[in-house]
């Protein structure tokens, strides 16, 4: 790990463990053996594009750590992503398993491309998409599969995506293997609840939080920044409770209304022309208005990190801060926030339910039998309270700041098992 820039999502985690591994006192090995991940994967594929020139693309898989079970984490298709943020991401999700308390280690993916850009043609872009996605499973094959490593989908990867790397893996295997990955189509392995969990288990974290701090859901307001799969599920859980969408927003901007938007028919303007600006029956908004409106939950849910700053902590009105986005806090916000009282639901906790029902997908796809979507809830909301149950106690008896009182969580878990395999000389 070269040339950390600070300020970066590797340089804001690694600072952040060594604060929590202070103060926990971990013992210098473990601190080294959990600052830095077990293996980084890079793969470099090349395909044909019908009569065009080649297109060489780089794929990276990071493993973090196995110490708790198997490496777990989504695989993103981004042409802008570093190696050093899938470094982050990678050892973000060791924490959270670890937060949940599911037998699941840390990893995360990237492969180096757009995929709605590889071709003016969306037919051929995806061609193209899926024998980049063939290879890649291919080249990261011999470090993968059900009890190595266990991919996901992320941004811009999708159940279809998995299903073309199940299928692939399977074809080198020489059987049926959907255990490899999560987050893959009902019809081929998957799990019920699946495509909404990360937006389930925010809301049950956040329900529940409410309730101990006497913030009724019926009649709150709220607002979601980001309207991708888990901003859209999270408008309309809340919504589903009594609460009113007071703001969403995408990449174009936001929209407003003071007596509540419906967030379905906001996702149908969405899908169909490509953004929420164009609900008419709203005031347009900006990505940092909406941050700063009278609201009393606040869901940053954008693909971007860091948007609650040192500039704009200060005007922030929410109680409830729920992080359905990895890193949407900066250090300094996470201060001010801190000391204005606010709540602040941390994402290695708050947007925990995706990878939680992975591990359901997993343990389902290993014993061949499927549970029923109301199944998959109960056993989500029991886990998500009882994380958050977890969190709570940690900060009361250390008195940390909300990341930090999960972090000390998270590590303390992995920490342990390190110590049981013998490696707290």
């Amino acid at each position: 790990m070269e040339n950390i820039v600070p300020g970066s999502p590797l340089d804001i985690a690694l600072k952040n463990f060594d604060k929590v591994a202070g103060i926990l006192n971990l013992p210098q090995n473990i601190r080294l053996k959990l600052r830095s991940p077990d293996k980084i994967i890079t793969v470099y594929q090349t395909v044909e594009s019908d009569g065009e020139s080649p297109i060489s693309v780089v794929g990276h898989r990071v493993q973090h750590s196995d110490l708790r079970g198997p490496y777990k984490g989504g695989i993103a298709a981004l042409a802008d992503i570093d190696l050093n943020e899938v470094v982050a991401l990678a050892m973000l999700m060791t924490w959270k398993t670890a937060v949940a308390n599911i037998p699941l280690g840390g990893a995360k993916g990237a492969i180096l491309c757009d995929p709605r850009k590889l071709s003016p043609d969306p037919k051929k872009a995806k061609a193209l998409f899926k024998k980049i996605v063939r290879k890649y499973t291919t080249a990261i094959a011999p470090f993968i599969g059900p009890e190595k490593d266990i991919p996901a989908p992320d941004m811009n990867t999708s159940p279809e995506v998995m299903g073309w790397m199940m299928d692939q893996y399977s074809l080198l295997m020489g059987r049926r293997v959907p255990g490899v990955v999560t987050g893959k189509p009902i019809e081929i392995g998957g799990s019920e609840g699946r495509e909404e969990a990360t937006a389930q288990g925010l809301f049950y974290v956040t329900a529940e939080m409410a309730k101990k701090i006497n913030l009724p859901l019926a009649g709150s307001r709220v607002a979601v920044q980001g309207y991708g799969n888990a901003g859209s599920y999270a408008a309309k859980f809340f919504h589903q409770a009594g609460a009113k969408i007071v703001a969403v927003s995408d990449s174009v901007g936001g929209v407003y209304c003071e007596s509540g938007l419906d967030p379905q028919a906001v996702l149908s303007i969405k899908q169909t022309t490509g953004s929420v600006v164009h609900f008419k029956e709203a005031t347009r908004i900006t990505n940092e208005e909406l941050l700063e409106l009278p609201c009393d939950i606040l869901v940053p849910a954008g693909p971007h990190t860091a948007v609650l700053t040192a500039e704009n902590a200060n005007n922030v009105k929410a109680k409830i801060i729920a992080e359905a986005a990895n890193g949407p806090t900066s250090p300094e916000a996470d201060n001010i926030l801190e000391e204005k009282g606010m709540v602040i639901l941390p994402d290695i906790l708050a947007n925990a339910g995706g990878v939680i029902v992975s591990y359901f997908e997993w343990v389902q796809d290993l014993a061949s039998f499927f549970w029923s979507k109301d199944d998959v809830n109960k056993k989500l909301r029991n886990i998500m309270t009882d994380a958050l149950r977890d969190v709570e106690k940690v900060r009361s008896t250390k008195h940390l700041p909300w990341r930090e009182a999960a972090l000390a969580l998270g590590i303390s878990r992995v920490a342990e098992a390190a110590k049981s395999c013998g490696m707290d000389f």
